[in-house]
């Protein structure tokens, strides 16, 4: 969830700036070396040029460590587990409601009513000013979108319901489906296709997830399914890390970082979702409409379908937090 311009807001929020410390150690070093040229005194470091050397060391370092993929520990998959299922049960709650003649801002009170009812609320509400419970992405829109009573759904329609929960434990768990709206019968031929094309591409994914892969070999096969049918891979926004945060390291790109034996290796410990989002005519070029939230293909008639989970790393395979037991 959420785009390319958002997470660079959100890790600039979050790294500290070493840009100003970096760049006056080096007008440090230039000064100090100029000086020490000029000394007769050769050989001897000065205190000014190890602390500007320190200065620049220190900078490096915090900004490494700012970007570096959270590894949790063992003790962190139970409570990501009832995160991840608590989402999962929330999209599965609210797909009976996904009928024709429903307005996208009555499935997000549906959704809001819900997890109240379980003590918990959407990481969505009330991030960056977003003031909705879900995301929910009708045919052309890609991702993003706001719900509203003037959005009503038609039988045929596809619509993606993406919902991301935080626990009263501070954990996060974040999925999305594709739903027909009246039924898979509703729908036309092209529409179930881009859907069920989606979700095999996810499962192709989820079955690459091991510890010790790269994060290539898991979007690869996504990729290549999605592409082997003429569709877009959406590269714009981003899958994720998730953990205590709502969007943490790893972003994770699934066009450009579809190479096998490249990216970074999973570890045990790696909490992150995996997000395909394929758009029909295999273009990949979208617009934000004037809400600055939602987010549609850039012919508007192009549709686009996305499914999504959140997995954990373990010791020997990849765990999906958010899979629906009742499925």
């Amino acid at each position: 969830m959420f785009s390319k311009r958002a997470a660079a807001r959100r890790r600039r929020a979050a790294e500290p700036d070493v840009s100003v410390a970096v760049a006056r150690a080096e007008r440090r070093l230039e000064k100090h070396s100029s000086t020490r040229s000029s000394s007769s005194t050769r050989g001897t470091r000065s205190l000014g040029d190890a602390v500007a050397y320190a200065a620049i060391a220190l900078g490096v370092c915090l900004l490494l460590f700012s970007r570096r993929i959270p590894v949790h520990g063992p003790e962190d998959f139970a409570p990501m587990r009832r995160a991840g299922r608590l989402a999962a049960r929330a999209l599965a709650h609210v797909e009976p409601h996904v009928v024709p003649g429903v307005d996208t801002g009555t499935l997000d009170d549906v959704v809001r009513a819900f997890l109240a009812s379980r003590g918990a609320r959407a990481a969505t509400l009330g991030y960056r000013g977003y003031n909705h419970s879900s995301c929910i992405s009708p045919n052309e829109v890609v991702c993003h979108g706001v719900p509203s009573a003037r959005v009503v759904l038609n039988a045929g329609d596809i619509v993606n319901v993406d919902v991301a929960v935080v626990t009263s434990e501070g954990w996060h768990g974040d999925v999305s489906r594709t739903l027909f709206v009246g039924g898979r019968a509703a729908a036309n031929v092209a529409a179930r296709r881009l859907v069920d094309t989606t979700r095999d591409a996810l499962r192709l994914g989820l079955e690459a997830c091991r510890p010790g892969a790269r994060i290539g070999d898991v979007l690869e096969p996504i990729a290549r399914r999605l592409r082997a049918e003429g569709y877009g891979v959406v590269d714009r926004y981003a899958a994720h890390g998730v953990g205590r945060r709502f969007h943490q390291p790893p972003t994770i790109r699934h066009g450009a970082g579809a190479v096998r034996n490249r990216g970074w290796r999973l570890r045990p410990g790696h909490f992150f979702t995996i997000e395909p989002m394929a758009t029909e005519n295999g273009s990949v070029e979208t617009a934000t409409l004037s809400d600055g939230w939602t987010v549609v293909t850039a012919d508007r008639a192009s549709r686009s379908a996305q499914f999504e989970h959140t997995v954990g790393v373990g010791e020997r395979a990849c765990e999906i937090f958010t899979r629906d037991d009742a499925r």
